[in-house]
């Protein structure tokens, strides 16, 4: 199977039409959530996912505009968008997204949860630390993460108490060896943090078990236009022509 992983869409529509128009053929679609938040276009990002997506997960953002947890947990500019998101969603929409959860295990080999397996919704998985204390709390051998919007992978040997982070770069592949464990996080596609502002998302060859992460350039510009429309904040807008 050829399974396109994809997580922090961020209701940036433009990136994630780029992203899919990129992508190719796909047998399943894998949304690490928050599909929702800081962008302009909430229903249009919910709509594409209900047609595509195998399976979806709920993020922290996508939570807040719902109003399933408390905009005081985000920063000034995060809670007027999500505010605003969550507003502007339909109400078939916002009973599509209320279900879905932040974690969940596809074919008993991967494992995937929004933020980390021992905190799906909040933890920010970056250090191989992290990573050593995470693999306690999932069993498969591969597991996937989003929310810190950056591209990235974790190989942790089997039998051995440590993970080597490992920095795609560019369009570059990875073999899942059987004698490791990973973590895999395909990036952000409309809110990518790691200094390249192109979306973000991956390719999972089940078949013979290469994970591909890919990068492609959406019209930046016209996502900010968008947001600028709405009224929504300006250090949102300017973030994603830097990739920050």
């Amino acid at each position: 199977m050829r399974i396109l992983i994809l997580s922090d869409i961020h209701s940036n529509i433009v990136a994630l039409e780029a992203v899919l128009a990129d992508a190719g053929s796909f047998d399943a679609l894998w949304c690490l959530g928050d599909t929702i938040g800081y962008g302009p276009a909430p229903n249009e990002c919910i709509e594409l996912m209900q047609k595509h997506a195998t399976v979806i997960l709920t993020g922290n953002h996508d939570l807040a505009c719902l109003g399933k947890i408390s905009l005081n947990d985000f920063n000034p500019d995060a809670r007027r968008a999500n505010l605003w998101n969550g507003t502007q969603l339909k109400p078939a929409n916002r009973e599509w997204m209320l279900p879905l959860q932040p974690a969940h295990t596809a074919d008993n080999r991967y494992y995937l949860a929004h933020g980390s397996p021992r905190e799906p919704i909040w933890e920010y998985l970056l250090m191989p630390s992290q990573a050593l204390a995470n693999l306690e709390w999932f069993h498969e051998p591969v597991c996937f993460i989003g929310h810190s919007h950056v591209q990235f992978a974790f190989r942790c040997p089997n039998d051995e108490d440590r993970c080597e982070r490992i920095m795609p770069e560019g369009n570059s592949h990875i073999t899942l060896t059987s004698d490791a464990r990973y973590f895999i996080n395909p990036g952000s596609v409309g809110q990518p943090r790691d200094h390249d502002p192109r979306a973000a998302y991956a390719i999972l060859d089940t078949d013979k078990q290469i994970l591909t992460f890919k990068r492609v350039a959406y019209d930046v510009q016209r996502t900010q236009e968008q947001m600028r429309s709405y009224g929504l904040p300006a250090a949102l807008i300017y973030r994603l022509s830097v990739g920050m």
